[in-house]
């Protein structure tokens, strides 16, 4: 089974960003009730949240926070079908 990675991160609004993995799915991710925990507390900061980079697997802030590429891609697949 090859690995899920996150390849393509844009911001859309609020704390939702549009993702794109390595096996083709694409969606929105909305973040906002998972900024829980020291390490995610910065990020509440909506300008700070929107500073996130791509690395090599998944999205992360300069802080160390990140979250995992198959939490990212499980949550993607469920809010494209709970539109």
């Amino acid at each position: 089974m090859k690995l899920v990675t996150v390849i393509g991160a844009e911001y859309q609004d609020d704390y939702k960003i549009s993702l794109k993995f390595n096996d083709g799915v694409v969606g929105v991710v909305d973040l906002n009730k998972y900024l829980e925990g020291e390490i995610f507390e910065p990020l509440k900061d909506l300008d700070y949240f929107k500073k996130f980079t791509l690395d090599t697997w998944t999205i992360g802030w300069d802080n160390g926070a990140d979250f995992s590429p198959e939490f990212l891609h499980d949550l993607a697949i469920k809010m494209n079908y709970a539109c």
